[in-house]
């Protein structure tokens, strides 16, 4: 396991007059090695040894220098290592000569994060979208590394002209699969576009959470909705949305989203292969970001969190609650400390822990809140004949209570979109009850 210094440190450092400060939004080159060695055992690797390596400049054939080369090469034989994982992006070129020089397998910081994301998706959608990043990574490394690239094909067949190079099949192959797995997924954007559809004329607002991987995102999901979604300490524990209905303190209902977790320097076929399920991120009335306040780099990681989203086109004045989440693991000066930098954010945060429970009422009232600036309240009374009228309530309103008297007559408290105002008043109309509905405090 090898983090290069120099990487890590081109984004830890902003230039100043005179020196080189660390940012505040930058993550630590220890900590990139403590996540890298957090990524490796994700999928089961037994990492024999793990070390930052200074770099004072990458050279394009090995981003090493030969030196350094050299001297991990004995490292790399004393551990026996089958594998290198080197938390960098590397070229082709780089990847095959250093695997030459090792005499191992060679993985870069991009190649770790696909394996990890094919073990862990579970749903045909998450596969599909897996392979897609996979082959489109693959495809760039098609530079002659084995021999069997540099055969010739003769022209028999449909399959490759006279002459055509292993290498040249092999692209090709992966460009039709590439383009039958882009026909598929543009069917799971239309099926969650028809599904978004139908949430929108059932008024259930909904609410994405997202947040850096392992910070909690799922556990709180499972707290807040009695789901029982896969929560282990692991990084990308969870690839394949979740939706469940969230009930809040003032009877609205919403449709609570966990997704994937965000990590700094995702690789840009992964975000570009799950933007279908990241969709869900864009469309939702509300961001629920959930960030480890007890980790040592939390505003490294919001900032990579933030600029993901700008990515996806959710920009800051989106509708975004921030959950601090991992409150129990706070001695009480930290505590102290949280609690003095929430009284200074512009956003007033939410301290919870899903694991013990503080916070929770909390946070719940802060999502109603949010999501109630623009609700409008009625109340309408209804007789026994207006089963009809109370039927479209139902599924075009949130329904917040119901009484009924001893004549059969029932009073509707209802909140309502502002969206659907107009279908409401239509439904009245034809009903013969233009102004019937009126507002209500409740």
């Amino acid at each position: 396991m090898l983090v290069p210094e120099r990487a890590a440190a081109r984004r830890a450092r902003t230039q100043g007059p005179g020196n080189g400060r660390i940012h505040a939004t930058s993550h630590s080159t220890d900590d990139r090695l403590v996540e890298a060695v957090g990524l490796a055992q994700a999928i089961s690797l037994d990492v024999a040894a793990a070390q930052i390596v200074p770099l004072a400049a990458p050279r394009p054939a090995t981003l090493f220098g030969t030196g350094k080369v050299t001297e991990l090469a004995a490292l790399i034989e004393d551990n026996d290592a089958g594998l290198v994982i080197v938390d960098h992006a590397l070229s082709p070129v780089q990847q095959r000569n250093l695997e030459k020089a090792w005499n191992c397998k060679v993985l870069d910081r991009t190649g770790l994060i696909l394996e990890i994301f094919g073990e862990r998706a579970l749903t045909r959608e998450g596969r599909l979208q897996v392979e897609l990043a996979h082959l489109t990574y693959q495809k760039s490394r098609l530079v002659r590394t084995w021999t069997h690239l540099e055969r010739q094909r003769g022209g028999f067949g449909f399959l490759g002209g006279p002459g055509e190079a292993q290498i040249e099949t092999d692209r090709r192959l992966i460009d039709e699969r590439i383009t039958a797995i882009r026909r598929e997924l543009d069917v799971v954007v239309k099926t969650r576009g028809l599904q978004r559809v139908r949430r929108k004329r059932a008024p259930y607002p909904v609410v994405a959470i997202v947040g850096y991987t392992n910070a909690g995102k799922s556990t709180l999901f499972n707290r807040l909705t009695g789901a029982s979604v896969s929560a282990k300490d692991q990084v990308f524990q969870t690839l394949d949305p979740t939706v469940r209905e969230l009930k809040l303190p003032s009877g609205r209902r919403v449709m609570l989203s966990d997704t994937v977790g965000f990590i700094s320097d995702l690789p840009t076929t992964l975000v570009a292969a799950f933007r279908a399920t990241l969709e869900e991120v864009v469309e939702a009335d509300l961001v629920l970001h959930v960030r480890d306040i007890s980790h040592p780099e939390t505003e490294a990681q919001r900032h990579d969190v933030e600029t993901l989203l700008e990515g996806l086109g959710v920009s800051a004045a989106s509708t975004i609650v921030e959950a601090w989440n991992k409150a129990d693991r706070l001695d009480s000066a930290q505590r102290r400390e949280i609690e003095s930098a929430m009284a200074r954010h512009e956003r007033q945060p939410v301290l919870v822990s899903a694991v013990s429970g503080e916070g929770l009422d909390n946070l719940r009232e802060r999502i109603d809140r949010e999501l109630g600036i623009k609700d409008e309240i009625f109340s309408l009374v209804l007789s026994p004949a207006d089963g009809r009228l109370l039927s479209w309530l139902h599924a075009h309103a949130d329904v917040l209570q119901e009484q009924a008297d001893e004549t059969g007559r029932v009073t509707a408290h209802f909140r309502i979109d502002p969206a659907n105002r107009g279908k409401l008043e239509g439904q009245l109309k034809r009903a013969g009850r233009p102004n019937a509905a009126r507002a209500a405090l409740i």
